[in-house]
């Protein structure tokens, strides 16, 4: 008897059947995909960027300051995930091809103005964005498991905002440099608060899916 390899509708965290297939559509080979997450759903895999999706992989500290401002100041985010302790905001095709141009002439005036922080190594909170891993086409990426493995503990990878449908919203270049750049003045301030990861767990998902634009 086979097992189906996608949680219940209701599981929010989970990976649903309708991601699944949004996951897999990235893969030329997106039938052998779901046939490989069937017989293994707790296996992550590797898939191409530049089709159904683009990644703007940040480290974990400033990863949660943006997600912050995509959800508390902005439009949400699409899928998002967790990597050997670094964030994987999933994005619209082409923003890894247009975000480092857009924050280059963000840095460039903020130069002018007076506000050029550094930007080497990790990020520091000095108000500046730390560098930031753009994967479009001809780059690959290890997504998480549709679900955990039992008693596995936490994983390397894993989601904090699981795929649920096969269209999701994909943040662009703009939405993603917008947050960015909030992200990092928020950093520099000594009043921020990261508000929306419990400090018991902060890689928990907490995220109202439903609003979402």
């Amino acid at each position: 008897m086979s097992i189906h390899p996608y949680p219940d509708r209701s599981d929010v965290a989970g990976v649903t059947a309708e991601g699944a297939a949004w996951l897999a559509s990235a893969d030329p080979y997106p039938r052998s995909t779901l046939a490989l997450w069937r017989e293994r759903p707790e296996a992550p895999l590797v898939l191409p960027c530049g089709t159904a999706f683009d990644i703007v992989n940040v480290p974990a500290v400033f990863g949660r300051g943006l997600l912050d401002r995509l959800w508390e100041e902005g439009p949400g985010s699409g899928p998002v995930a967790v990597h050997r302790g670094r964030t994987l905001l999933f994005t619209a095709p082409g923003t890894a091809r247009l975000l480092p141009r857009l924050l280059a002439e963000e840095k460039a005036l903020e130069a002018v103005g007076g506000r050029a922080g550094k930007t080497a190594g990790e990020w520091r909170g000095d108000g500046a964005v730390p560098p930031l891993l753009c994967h479009g086409r001809g780059d690959a990426v290890t997504v998480p498991a549709l679900r955990p493995a039992p008693g596995a503990g936490r994983p390397a990878s894993r989601w904090l905002v699981a795929p649920d449908t096969l269209r999701p919203w994909l943040p662009g270049a703009e939405a993603v440099r917008w947050a960015a750049v909030r992200a990092a003045r928020a950093g520099a301030s000594p009043t921020v608060r990261i508000s929306i990861f419990p400090p018991a767990d902060q890689g928990a998902k907490v995220y109202d899916v439903s609003r979402r634009r």
